[in-house]
């Protein structure tokens, strides 16, 4: 009974992380999709230095998010991005979770890296070929150095002070507990 519980409170935070970043790209729609973007929701794929149920999370909000871009016109990269971006995701979460023991005074500085740099080359390239209707390495630079600006807010500065906040006020084990 034990172990179903813990598998249905796994089911729970990673939909409730899902729904989270889901919510808040939605509500900064501007800043979510575009050449410019600072998808703030992005923070969350540091969620996987405590618990790698967020990994599921942040993967199936990305996706969620990237479909509603897609069928509100918001997402000019398209169909594309509901595989490619969240791939990027995925990818970032778990690279996250695996450097989630390197840590620089306390922080997992590491941890927020990967996501900027996915995105960077993955959402970067995904635009180039919108844009340019073709790859391009001039254009490609310029769009993932864009796109990996935006990341580095959202990862290296919001992330690492939400899993701080979370780990200082002791929210990481009430939340993440036995996941």
């Amino acid at each position: 009974m034990q172990k179903q519980n813990t598998a249905i409170r796994r089911m729970v935070v990673a939909a409730m992380i899902a729904a989270a970043y889901c919510a808040i790209s939605i509500c900064l729609l501007p800043l979510s999709f575009g050449v410019v973007q600072v998808r703030v929701s992005e923070a969350l794929t540091l969620l996987p230095v405590l618990s790698p149920a967020a990994i599921w999370g942040v993967s199936l909000g990305c996706a969620l998010t990237n479909a509603i871009g897609f069928a509100t016109g918001a997402n000019i990269i398209g169909m594309l991005d509901i595989f490619f971006g969240t791939a990027a995701t995925l990818t970032a979460a778990w690279l996250s979770w695996v450097l989630r023991g390197v840590r620089f005074h306390g922080l997992p500085v590491l941890s927020s890296l990967p996501p900027v740099l996915l995105n960077a080359v993955v959402i970067g390239g995904e635009l180039t070929f919108v844009i340019a209707g073709g790859f391009n390495w001039r254009i490609f630079l310029i769009n993932a150095l864009q796109v990996g600006g935006g990341q580095l807010l959202s990862c290296c500065v919001i992330g690492l002070l939400l899993v701080w906040a979370l780990e200082r006020k002791g929210l990481d084990r009430k939340l993440f507990r036995n996941l």
